[in-house]
């Protein structure tokens, strides 16, 4: 069976210790990928909690509103309910671009100094 993988590697990798991880999360570089991290994840979470508790309030509360037709037999409640899909695929794809645009690159920094490359 050929694979493209290439072949593993005979030389053995030593693994940081703890006092080499502890240096490397007290590090400035680890904490700007922490806040570059949590400063997108944490407003776009909260935001989309906040959207769903609306849609389920909504739902639960205003009955006559979410049963208001806007095209055909659609209605609001639907409208909403297929909003709730495409913001989640929105999110990951967002999500997606900014951690391979602003984490990734940090975070791949930080690997190659923690196994001995930079």
């Amino acid at each position: 069976m050929a694979t493209d993988a290439p072949p593993p590697s005979k030389e053995e990798h030593q693994l940081p210790s703890t006092e080499e991880f502890v240096e490397v999360q007290e590090s400035a570089e680890f904490g700007e990928l922490r806040r570059s991290y949590r400063s997108f994840a944490f407003p776009l979470t909260v935001g989309f909690i906040v959207w769903y508790l609306l849609y389920v309030l909504l739902s639960n509360y205003a009955g006559g509103f979410m049963g208001t037709k806007v095209a055909g037999n659609i209605n609001v409640a639907f409208v909403f309910g297929i909003a709730q899909f495409v913001t989640t695929f929105l999110i990951a794809w967002w999500y997606s671009r900014h951690a391979a645009a602003k984490l990734d690159p940090k975070a791949e920094a930080i690997k190659s100094q923690m196994e001995g490359g930079a």
